[in-house]
């Protein structure tokens, strides 16, 4: 089961790992958009939870301190749904779907990411564990 553990853990972090260097990456952008959403100090907070989300996807990947990464990829989803994918505030039908489906994917994920931390800080071990638990 260890195998397959491993897979879902290195699975998981892969959409923040890839997300995360994009932020980074693709700052200009990221920040238009994120200007475009009303983010406070867009830059600042793309290059933030860039930081956040690269950092906790390669500690869950690896299983360095992975409650800490889960946690900060909970910390950063949550208000990224509310922020960045307000669909009840959308008129156009397929904007409105859209933005719904995003919103409770980062739910979803953030409710993952939540699992991944109280099952490390509570003493289990994922699939890759290079360390033990930051808490």
């Amino acid at each position: 089961m260890n195998i397959v553990l491993a897979i879902g853990q290195i699975l998981f972090a892969l959409i923040f790992i890839n997300s995360g260097i994009s932020h980074l990456t693709k700052l200009d952008a990221m920040t238009g958009y994120a200007q475009y959403k009303k983010v406070p100090a867009a830059k600042l907070s793309v290059i933030l939870s860039g930081l956040m989300i690269l950092v906790g996807g390669i500690f869950v990947a690896l299983g360095i301190y992975a409650d800490l990464g889960a946690l900060l990829i909970a910390l950063f989803l949550i208000p990224a749904a509310f922020m960045m994918h307000n669909f009840w505030k959308e008129t156009d039908p397929t904007a409105k779907m859209n933005e719904t489906i995003g919103f409770f994917k980062d739910l979803s994920l953030a409710g993952a990411a939540l699992i991944i931390y109280a099952l490390v800080a509570g003493g289990a071990e994922l699939g890759i564990n290079i360390t033990g638990s930051f808490f």
